[in-house]
């Protein structure tokens, strides 16, 4: 029991630092940045990819090794749809992710133009991940089973 507990607590740790690194990025994002409020904004999105890692593990670990058996899992229709989304969220991440590393770096007061598509990415990551918490609670309540 104890470790179901700080599995899913490790879960919702996750799940906090994904949206909070998100909201973060959405917020400071502007139209030109400096390559070290470039490298500022790397590192919050290393933060992300750490919740990332923390949801994915610890999701995996509820799915196949505590908590509800895996069938309640594999056979829901409303899981699969949010590990999609996840999966969704993940890809659309990989760009801004991407933009982030290869400009940081270089004369620390240059001006970088950041392109309008890479704030909408992150907008529609958010939108994502707000949805994402409402299948839970549906797959929770046994919503989509087959």
């Amino acid at each position: 029991m104890t470790t179901y507990i700080l599995i899913r607590y490790l879960h919702f740790v996750g799940i906090f630092l994904i949206v909070g690194t998100l909201v973060a990025e959405h917020l400071l994002l502007k139209p030109t940045h400096t390559r070290s409020e470039l490298n500022r904004l790397s590192r919050i999105d290393a933060v992300y990819g750490i919740g990332a890692v923390l949801v994915l593990t610890a999701g995996l670990l509820m799915w196949f090794a505590v908590g509800k058996p895996a069938v309640f899992y594999t056979k829901n229709w409303v899981f699969h749809l949010k590990i999609t989304l996840f999966a969704i969220v993940a890809i659309l991440s990989i760009w801004p992710t991407i933009f982030f590393l290869k400009n940081r770096k270089g004369d620390p007061e240059e001006a970088v133009k950041i392109p309008v598509h890479l704030k909408v990415m992150i907008r529609m990551e958010m939108l994502l991940v707000v949805v994402i918490p409402l299948l839970a609670i549906l797959m929770a309540l046994g919503v989509g089973t087959f």
